[in-house]
């Protein structure tokens, strides 16, 4: 990102996530995505921001567009074992995106999300299972007990189906809700006890900015989700579920519609708009 667009000039890169997490309450990692981290980076990333930060952790690709998905009980534990306890209490929910090519395969599907762990007791039990290349560079005792969320972003309009719903539902994961352009689905359904958005560009996909009226639009989504409610003219690909009371939830929200310049501004245009407090978390993509 360039100097003087969000980082204030001078500033050494060293520095960035310090200054970063003092002007956001969450940032979404990206690096973990192309690569496995290791429990060192993670614990400066932890040590570098200020107590009630939270990252959430984007899962890796080998997983999601690799193996698609199957037999992937050793690389999970390989991802578990990797640093993530080194984050502690800031540790917040984990991304799972899939390719644009995975259709929605049902039994597929839920045999992967019956693996994930939602406790950091049962995430140490499977990060036991790491394969033997981890050995010397691995964290297995979390710091602390901790929850462990999970949500999927879904690019296949297969996965516009009441059935997936029920699964996600089942599984407590959070369905991402994803502004792409039109180019992949952006559904609202309500799947877990979080809301997860990532805003990829208004009109452009990566590239375009949000307006004022569309900064408005989705800070009102926003609010309305955290408060339990379902906002006016959103899609959702099946009917509200009957035992899920409407209640107070977090709400992460992530600009991933470049770095330069648009993710930054639109982030603190969306936290002014929501006066932001403790609950709802808007930041940019990071890195």
């Amino acid at each position: 990102m360039r100097r003087g667009a969000f980082y204030p000039e001078g500033l050494v890169q060293a520095k960035e996530l310090a200054f970063a997490s003092h002007q956001f309450p969450a940032i979404e990692l990206n690096g973990s995505f192309y690569a496995l981290q290791r429990p060192t980076s993670y614990g400066h990333w932890a040590a570098d921001t200020p107590d009630g930060f939270v990252f959430t952790v984007k899962a890796p690709r080998y997983i999601t567009h690799i193996l698609r998905l199957r037999d992937a009980r050793a690389a999970v534990a390989n991802f578990l074992a990797s640093g993530l306890f080194a984050l502690g209490p800031k540790l917040g929910p984990i991304l799972w995106q899939l390719p644009p090519s995975l259709s929605f395969d049902a039994r597929l599907l839920e045999e992967f999300l019956a693996l994930l762990p939602h406790d950091t007791q049962d995430a140490a039990a499977l990060a036991q299972e790491r394969e033997d290349r981890l050995r010397g560079r691995e964290l297995l005792k979390p710091a602390c007990p901790w929850r462990v969320r999970h949500a999927l972003e879904v690019r296949h309009d297969s996965f516009r189906d009441p059935d997936c719903i029920a699964l996600l539902r089942r599984q407590r994961v959070a369905l991402v809700v994803a502004d792409t352009g039109g180019r992949w689905p952006e559904l609202g359904d309500v799947t877990a006890d979080f809301m997860y958005l990532r805003l990829h560009g208004a009109q452009q996909l990566y590239a375009s900015g949000y307006s004022d009226a569309q900064i408005a639009h989705w800070g009102e989504r926003i609010r309305a989700w955290s408060h339990g409610q379902s906002p006016h003219g959103v899609a959702t690909a099946a009917l509200p579920a009957k035992d899920m009371p409407a209640k107070e939830r977090d709400v992460f929200c992530f600009f991933d519609n470049t770095m330069k310049i648009h993710a930054p501004q639109n982030a603190l245009r969306l936290a002014q708009y929501l006066q932001l407090g403790t609950r709802l978390k808007a930041a940019p993509h990071g890195g």
